[in-house]
């Protein structure tokens, strides 16, 4: 992937507390992403919010939840993403995946010269 490069966001929602295996789901997204060498992957644990169940989690402290929103995003070819999706259907089973275009403006550090 590089800049310049049209390109695509899987963006995944669901729930912190959700597991895979044993492990936390999102971990586990990540490392089976990388494995697949998906070109770059982040996970945002959300304050607030709600899905299908309309209950609302949040990080007040009179609400306090152990079960917050987490989107994991990652970004790469569009036939890179395309490769993801089966793996990842098969580990996720409830929240929402989407799939969006995107244009790559920057990607990786600049190389100065000296």
């Amino acid at each position: 992937m590089k800049a310049g490069d049209k390109c695509q966001i899987l963006k995944i929602y669901v729930s912190e507390d959700s597991k895979y295996m044993g492990h936390n789901l999102y971990n586990a997204v990540v490392f089976k992403l990388k494995e697949l060498g998906i070109a770059g992957v982040t996970v945002m644990r959300g304050i607030e919010g709600y899905g299908e169940g309309k209950t609302i989690r949040t990080t007040r402290i009179l609400d306090l939840s152990s079960s917050l929103p987490v989107i994991i995003e990652a970004i790469d070819t569009k036939e890179q993403i395309e490769k993801a999706i089966p793996v990842i259907d098969q580990m996720i089973n409830e929240g929402l995946v989407i799939v969006t275009d995107v244009n790559v403006i920057k990607y990786g550090r600049d190389k100065k010269i000296k």
